[in-house]
């Protein structure tokens, strides 16, 4: 459970909050990620390998990496931002134009900078062994640890190595994801999402003003949550969970996906192009055993399996998540409430289960200036849309009550969700 910081108070060294740890646990949690990462490889591994393909190939999608593309860019960002980083100390003040240190692998840059190789031209690329990809990773992973034994205690020689964590445990999610899309089955437990309870009454808060961002916060912070911005609140009415699939599937039985009403502009053209009128991954059932409301099923793990109800809805889009809301006379809540709500309500304010899709479109907040990884926030803002919280697949190391997530409207293979308030 986040406190009011917005921290996860966790004892366990490789879970505790990314964002403050010192060497000792920073060294633990880079560890931990890189076994997560290797763990959820060799699902994939195996089972490409039960389907015939030896070499791991996949056909295209543009939601998707390669898995050994994958493997080689967690590699490569590692070192690019702390062994090959000659300002890798001065933190989010370095240069990310500063000249680098030679790579192990002449072919490292050309094949895994993820700002040079574009997305489509991953699928194409001739790229290591699985065998190659794994020795790099410990060679990569021990020099970073012994790094890691040279650098102050203090937070900005640790930035990098907290960011290349943070990266890499971004990675593992969204393997996870793309194992859901692929039909793989994970073995992980944590990855697992588990029923909620009956909703709580909704949180009734009181008029007043939210800060977003963050000014000298300790430890970590991503630039995007960096500068302020000062919101005025009305006194709002917010779901204390989000929804479950027992919430929102009478809007898809009174077909609802069918009526262009609740579909306006870009969710129309959105809706017009899908050729199920449901949620991604789930079916009505072939045969209903009980009650109508249980007559569905979700796609997991490879096979069609009965849909307990009371599950967070998953796999929606901010569109869908729109359309329910005009459909239910609600609406989504801005980032400001939803932060406001985590923060100063943490004990009756349940999130964690999936991202949650918000009213707002991702844009800097006032004084935003880029940190080194330029790609990460700047190209995006504008065109896409703030999720807040975390889900199942996120590590709960990542766990922040500031953290801002941001993808465009139309995906549906990430673990989102949404939670709403009163008109």
């Amino acid at each position: 459970m986040p406190d009011q910081s917005g921290t996860l108070t966790n004892p366990d060294a490789a879970c505790a909050n990314f964002r403050c740890l010192r060497p000792e646990d920073l060294a633990a949690a880079l560890r931990h990620s890189r076994r997560d990462t290797l763990a959820t490889f060799d699902a994939y591994e195996a089972a490409l390998q039960a389907q015939g393909q030896t070499n791991l190939a996949l056909p295209y999608s543009p939601e998707l990496n390669p898995p050994l593309w994958e493997l080689g860019h967690v590699g490569w960002f590692q070192e690019w931002w702390l062994a090959r980083n000659p300002e890798r100390l001065r933190g989010a003040a370095a240069s990310p134009e500063v000249a680098r240190l030679p790579a192990r692998s002449a072919t490292a840059d050309a094949l895994f900078n993820s700002s040079v190789v574009a997305h489509e031209s991953r699928w194409h690329l001739s790229l290591p062994s699985a065998q190659e990809l794994r020795a790099d990773l410990q060679a990569g992973l021990e020099t970073s640890l012994h790094l890691l034994t040279q650098s102050e205690p203090a937070d900005t020689p640790l930035y990098f190595h907290r960011l290349v964590l943070a990266h890499e445990d971004m990675h593992h999610e969204a393997a996870v994801y793309m194992a859901q899309a692929l039909g793989i089955e994970l073995a992980d437990p944590r990855c697992q999402q588990q029923p909620l309870p009956g909703p709580a009454q909704p949180l009734q808060l009181t008029a007043t003003q939210h800060v977003l961002g963050s000014v000298n916060a300790p430890g970590f912070v991503f630039d995007n949550e960096c500068g302020t911005r000062a919101v005025p609140l009305a006194a709002y009415s917010i779901d204390s969970q989000v929804l479950r699939w027992r919430d929102y599937l009478p809007f898809v039985q009174a077909g609802g996906y069918a009526q262009p009403r609740w579909w306006p502009g870009a969710a129309g053209v959105w809706r017009a192009a899908q050729t199920s009128a449901a949620p991604r991954y789930l079916r009505p059932a072939l045969q209903v055993h009980g009650p109508a409301e249980a007559a569905w099923e979700h796609w997991r793990h490879g096979r069609w399996q009965p849909l307990n109800l009371d599950l967070p809805a998953c796999h929606l889009t901010a569109f869908e998540a729109q359309a329910w809301c005009a459909w239910a006379g609600r609406r989504l809540p801005t980032e400001a409430e939803w932060e406001h709500a985590a923060i100063n309500h943490p004990a009756q304010f349940a999130w964690g289960a999936v991202w949650e899709w918000t009213a707002c479109p991702f844009q800097p907040f006032d004084g935003f200036v880029p940190h080194p990884y330029r790609d990460y926030s700047a190209p995006w803002f504008g065109s896409r849309r703030v999720l807040r919280g975390a889900s199942v697949a996120t590590q709960l190391r990542m766990h922040h009550a500031r953290y801002r997530n941001f993808y465009t409207p139309e995906r549906n293979d990430i673990f989102a969700g949404f939670r709403t308030c009163a008109l």
